[in-house]
């Protein structure tokens, strides 16, 4: 039995998968998200469930959290004392993320070679800095620090020798740059490496009360993974220190969750309308699109990977306005539930209701809270509610139609390939999500496309956490003249043969991802590992070939382990 949970901005969904035979929904339920204490939205989704399947049954639980990404969203974050070292090029204040932040001489080049050392003075000052200002958590990222992580290195003894004012360590936790993945992009790791650690003390404060959560509720023997933006899961230990990979693993789940549940093979458009956003996703060829850099995170560039989907304030939840011109709006605004669940303001609910497209909760209020609203402006209840729909459904499709506009004037990566020459054409639209069903029609006259809504679309993001398997990715560098081999998110370095070739890093870059893996408790099939990119290039110096310069990229990509229903 695998259990997933997505803790949403409206309600946190769960979901029970019997995997006995064909993939089956064995037990579903929706309960509150409470923002102040997302602990109990799980435990809550989690008592709902097991009042209907033995918990003895159960062996995983996967689980979408919107922790870090409200911690970001609200400024909640802790301070972190950044400490970089970029030698020549672009100023390092440019990606500047918070108020300590210290800029350290010294310097690496592509080569890996250490052209200058790091200054001791310069970095015995950002720490006492950093003391100063009680500064506890610590982010060290040095330019092409994925070639030598020498200077990282440096900064991290550094820090963890330092002591605060009582004698105690100082530092309780340090983000290394090169740790974070391969590419060479120094602000998006410099933002990355930030976030990371501005995140972390409340994001394990938060898996410790979930571990003993479970050990209470008879649960301690379950696998228990976070879902990542990249719509992959990884272990909930292995979490605790890569917290930023779980930012806006909610949409992640939609789309997995549309893959468990329908087969797609056309450009589709993908709407999963919750109670707060509707999240909008792309599939071009029956695959859904990835962000190949990494997400933004506010305005800051980083290397989370993850795919590709846009949010928007319309949900079931969203307050209905009207401007002084008559104009009705709906939306960004959450001003708590809706009317026929017991909020006071009238929502995009409460319209469906109105107009019979629904029947959540208490319809009567619904239709006397929005007659009370339109009478205040000069219109009829049932005209109010129909535009008010209309403006949600005019939203969304406005949305759409930018987005897939914005993919067609760049390259399209899916999370298989490059799709060459690719112009997304979308040929259906599937909705998700609680109003799925309510909102159908609407968008199928807005879009003009064939619009489906599959079996269980009130918990697909559940659906989609309890069936995501384990994603992992790693980038292997080689120099056969300096005869070294670097895998930076694993920290491993080893000496290599001058004759090392790249179907020896290919190898190798399978080899250390199933080992990696097999550490965490995740067993992968030779198939699962793809080498998605390779390259050698020859080192010339005057007229002779001294090496080879040497890139593969090795990693699992986003899928389900079962799809419903015997598909």
């Amino acid at each position: 039995m695998l259990l997933g949970i997505d803790v949403g901005g409206t309600h946190t969904d769960a979901v029970a998968i019997d995997m006995t035979g064909d993939a089956e929904v064995a037990a579903s339920c929706k309960v509150p998200t409470h923002h102040d204490d997302l602990l109990r939205s799980v435990t809550e989704a989690l008592a709902a469930i097991l009042a209907e399947v033995d918990k003895d049954a159960v062996t995983q639980l996967n689980l979408s959290t919107t922790l870090s990404t409200n911690a970001i969203v609200q400024g909640k974050t802790e301070d972190v004392g950044v400490i970089v070292s970029s030698g020549p090029g672009i100023d390092p204040h440019n990606a500047m993320p918070c108020k300590d932040f210290f800029v350290i001489d010294g310097s690496i080049d592509h080569r890996g070679n250490e052209v200058r050392a790091l200054s001791a003075r310069q970095l015995e000052r950002a720490v006492d800095a950093c003391r100063e200002n009680g500064v506890r958590v610590f982010a060290a990222v040095s330019k092409f620090s994925t070639r030598n992580p020498r200077h990282e290195n440096t900064i991290r003894r550094m820090v963890e020798r330092a002591e605060d004012q009582e004698g105690n360590p100082l530092a309780d936790f340090v983000t290394l740059g090169h740790q974070l993945g391969g590419a060479l992009n120094f602000p998006r790791r410099v933002a990355t490496a930030y976030f990371n650690c501005s995140v972390w003390r409340l994001y394990n404060d938060f898996v410790t009360a979930v571990e003993s959560a479970l050990e209470e509720m008879g649960l301690g023997h379950v696998t228990v993974n976070i879902l990542k933006a990249d719509g992959g899961t990884m272990p909930l230990s292995q979490s605790r220190t890569m917290p930023v990979q779980s930012i806006f693993s909610g949409p992640a789940a939609s789309v997995m969750g549309i893959i468990a549940l329908t087969d797609i093979f056309h450009d589709s458009v993908i709407l999963d309308i919750g109670g707060t956003t509707t999240d909008i996703a792309v599939f071009a060829e029956g695959a859904p699109l990835i962000e190949r850099e990494g997400i933004d995170i506010g305005s800051h560039p980083t290397l989370v990977s993850a795919l590709k989907v846009l949010s928007i304030g319309i949900g079931g939840d969203s307050a209905i306005s009207v401007a002084g011109s008559g104009t009705v709006r709906v939306g960004p605004n959450r001003l708590g539930p809706s009317v026929c669940l017991g909020g006071t303001h009238p929502t995009l609910t409460d319209a469906l209701n109105v107009l019979g497209a629904s029947a959540i909760g208490d319809v009567d209020k619904s239709a006397q809270a929005i007659e009370v609203l339109a009478s205040a402006h000069g219109l009829s209840g049932p005209d109010l509610a129909r535009d008010a729909v209309d403006r949600a459904s005019e939203t969304i499709y406005d949305a759409t139609r930018e987005l897939v506009e914005e993919i067609n004037s760049k390259p399209v990566y899916t999370i298989h390939e490059l799709v060459e020459d690719k112009r997304v054409v979308p040929k259906k639209i599937y909705v998700v999500g609680g109003p799925a069903e309510a909102m159908k029609m609407d968008l199928f006259r807005r879009f003009q496309l064939s619009t489906e809504v599959p079996e269980n679309y009130g918990v697909a993001n559940a659906v989609g956490a309890a069936l995501t398997r384990p994603t992992w990715e790693l980038e292997l560098f080689a120099d056969t003249q300096r005869h070294t081999l670097f895998i930076p998110s694993l920290s491993y370095r080893e000496n290599v043969h001058s004759s090392y070739d790249l179907e020896d890093a290919k190898k190798d870059a399978v080899n250390q991802l199933t080992m990696q893996l097999d550490s965490m408790g995740v067993f992968l099939q030779p198939e699962d590992a793809q080498i998605t990119h390779a390259s050698s290039f020859n080192m010339v110096e005057g007229m002779s070939r001294v090496g080879r310069n040497i890139r593969v990229k090795c990693q699992v990509r986003p899928h389900v382990v079962a799809v419903l229903g015997g598909r």
